[in-house]
């Protein structure tokens, strides 16, 4: 399959997650449906769009309007499908994760093609995957859960490291593909599951 059309294929899912992801927080704030359709268009087009700047290139969702037609169906889909999803609580963080391990990997591929070494595309992969949650977070007047609480954004670094190790072995682009998410998605299931996080810093306090 075309390198093209697989970024494509990863970039759409990750927005659908995204969205899904995003609209649901908005609900949780009574928002109305407007301002769900921002917070969706947010989460999933913000990280993927610092990302195209940061590169030089035309941001992804300005050459194709089917990144905000598909946030569109992620928001018909929490409103009218909400009802029986809400019970499903862990859903919610599953949507979040699948978007988060998708959007990294689509970031890492598309700076690779545009001849950015591993180290930068790493970096550009987990602004990909966090910096839509950041705006989110901001837009909701909530604090960002990439600075708090939850491993987030090392998902998407440690992801990326077995994206890098196994291209350097010279598995295919598939195959790397296909570890670094399961890798980002189990490093953050499993730090939800047993409340693992990263140190946190502490004050220092004048004498």
């Amino acid at each position: 399959m075309d390198q093209e059309l697989i970024i494509r294929l990863i970039e759409l899912l990750g927005t659908f997650a995204f969205a899904i992801s995003g609209i649901r927080h908005a609900a949780a704030k009574q928002f109305d449906w407007f301002g769900g359709y921002v917070c969706g268009v947010a989460v999933a087009i913000g990280g993927g769009t610092i990302r195209d700047v940061m590169l030089g290139t035309t941001p992804f969702w300005m050459t194709t309007p089917i990144y905000l037609i598909c946030t569109g169906v992620a928001l018909l889909t929490v409103a009218f499908f909400g009802r029986w999803m809400e019970p499903l609580k862990n859903a919610w963080f599953v949507f979040d994760t699948l978007g988060l391990a998708l959007f990294t990997i689509a970031g890492i591929q598309k700076s690779i093609a545009f001849g950015q070494p591993f180290w930068v595309a790493i970096i550009m992969g987990c602004i990909t995957g966090s910096a839509g949650g950041v705006i989110r977070d901001v837009l909701l007047n909530n604090e960002p859960v990439i600075f708090h609480k939850e491993i987030y954004a090392m998902a998407c670094v440690l992801g990326g490291l077995a994206y890098w190790v196994l291209m350097d072995l010279g598995v295919s682009t598939e195959f790397s593909a296909i570890v670094s998410f399961v890798v980002t998605c189990l490093v953050r299931f499993l730090a939800v599951r047993y409340h693992i996080s990263l140190p946190i810093l502490k004050e220092i306090k004048e004498q």
